[in-house]
């Protein structure tokens, strides 16, 4: 498998306080089974549908106090080149350029709206083994209360091309390297409490979004919304038992029109 192309979504990882508790969790809402945890970084856990590496999940560094999180990892050929570029357009680096063994170098950064998310350059782990398969990463996007400095920031770092939904009802943006959407942007609007932070919102494929929504309800997860069914599919969006927010997506059911679409940039 090939590195991905600039600005890819190409891995999630969760930071959580109870691994072995977030372990349960996902393995038996999602399917995942787990490589052994790898103690030389910081027990590091991959996580498999069927053979295929899909996420991984580790606790904290030891000493950082930091709530339990999804973070998304976009793909570069140039990890310290992408952390100049996301300090040069007002973002804030982390953790600059590390890397980790033979896998790849990493950063983790924030845009100007505080939205925290992951840069991957590709070694021996390339990213996602598979996507939109039942337990897999399917789809993800920005949640943020500024949403111009998200698509000019993110546009400049990653090339993005912005092209924005034509819906009174929502703000809405699609981000797109050419071809098809690889990212959305959400604004978030009073709906959303004060204390929930800007984030990633990672979307999970299921076969069946009801069925999985009371599954998680029965380990232990709040639905924040949904589930609902749109042009893209029947969705929700859940907070897991450690507070880490998530949805999940059944993309062969849908429902609608597609919505009209004005490019931006």
């Amino acid at each position: 498998m090939a590195a991905e192309s600039e600005g890819t979504p190409c891995w999630a990882d969760g930071t959580f306080g109870d691994l072995e508790g977030a372990k349960r969790f996902y393995g038996e809402l999602l399917g995942w089974s787990y490589a052994d945890s790898m103690p030389e970084y910081g027990d590091y856990t991959q996580a498999y549908v069927d053979g295929k590496a899909v996420a991984a999940l580790s606790p904290p560094m030891p000493g950082q106090e930091v709530p339990s999180a999804w973070c998304l990892y976009l793909a570069t050929p140039d990890a310290a080149a992408t952390a100049e570029k996301i300090r040069e357009q007002g973002g804030q680096v982390l953790v600059e350029p590390m890397q980790v063994g033979d896998f790849g170098t990493m950063v983790l950064g924030l845009d100007p709206g505080g939205t925290p998310f992951g840069v991957w350059q590709a070694g021996s782990h390339e990213g996602f083994g598979a996507r939109t398969v039942p337990g897999a990463y399917s789809w993800a996007e920005v949640y943020t209360r500024e949403p111009e400095k998200a698509d000019a920031f993110f546009s400049a770092v990653f090339g993005y091309g912005v092209k924005h939904l034509e819906d009174d009802a929502i703000d809405f943006s699609l981000y797109d390297l050419g071809a098809d959407p690889v990212l959305g942007r959400m604004k978030m609007t009073r709906d959303f409490p004060p204390q929930v932070p800007a984030h990633m919102n990672v979307y999970f494929t299921v076969a069946d979004c009801d069925a999985a929504v009371e599954k998680a309800k029965s380990l232990g997860a709040e639905v924040r919304f949904g589930p609902m069914t749109i042009p893209y599919g029947r969705f929700a969006s859940l907070t897991d038992p450690q507070g880490a927010v998530f949805s999940v997506i059944d993309s062969t059911t849908t429902a609608g029109e597609m919505p009209k679409i004005s490019k931006v940039s």
